[in-house]
């Protein structure tokens, strides 16, 4: 039953994801406006800006190479096939559709990877002058989604063993 549900999920995601990144490149076409600012309410604001992500998460191994991006692609694959192998043996639905948004998350930016070399990153919310990483869809389905995993494993009450005489 768990990849009945956490599959739908990873493909719903991932289809969202790339359609939301070809929208940004082709019809918003951000990378030659760089930036398209949506709300400005003084403090608090969010806005479309590019940023082509050639690390992992928040832009961590960074790197240009070619092999770089394969063995980034490569890694991110490993980690699927080790989710989807989670998946499969889920105990409940939060963890089944956490993992599939991680799964679809992490598919969806190896796409962007393979495809253009980086990540396509352009969701930047903003208060004063600070602003958060920016980034896409598929990298908040998979913040999400570790989140929902964090919290099943310490919210979610146990059933406890009954002892053997």
């Amino acid at each position: 039953m768990s990849l009945k549900l956490g599959l739908p999920v990873a493909g719903g995601l991932l289809i969202a994801d790339q359609i939301s990144k070809w929208w940004i490149l082709e019809i918003l076409r951000l990378p030659e406006r760089f930036q398209v600012k949506l709300l400005d309410l003084g403090a608090l604001g969010f806005d479309f800006t590019m940023v082509w992500n050639r690390g992992v998460t928040f832009g961590l191994l960074a790197g240009d190479a070619p092999w770089h991006r394969l063995l980034l692609a490569v890694l991110a694959m490993v980690v699927v096939g080790f989710l989807l192998r989670w998946m499969a043996r889920a105990e409940n639905r939060l963890t089944a559709v956490a993992l599939g948004g991680i799964v679809g998350g992490a598919i969806g930016n190896v796409i962007d990877r393979l495809r253009f070399g980086a990540v396509v990153d352009f969701a930047d919310f903003w208060i004063g002058s600070f602003h958060w990483y920016v980034f896409n869809l598929a990298d908040a389905a998979i913040v999400l989604g570790v989140i929902a995993l964090m919290g099943d494993a310490l919210f979610r009450p146990r059933a406890t063993a009954k002892e053997t005489p």
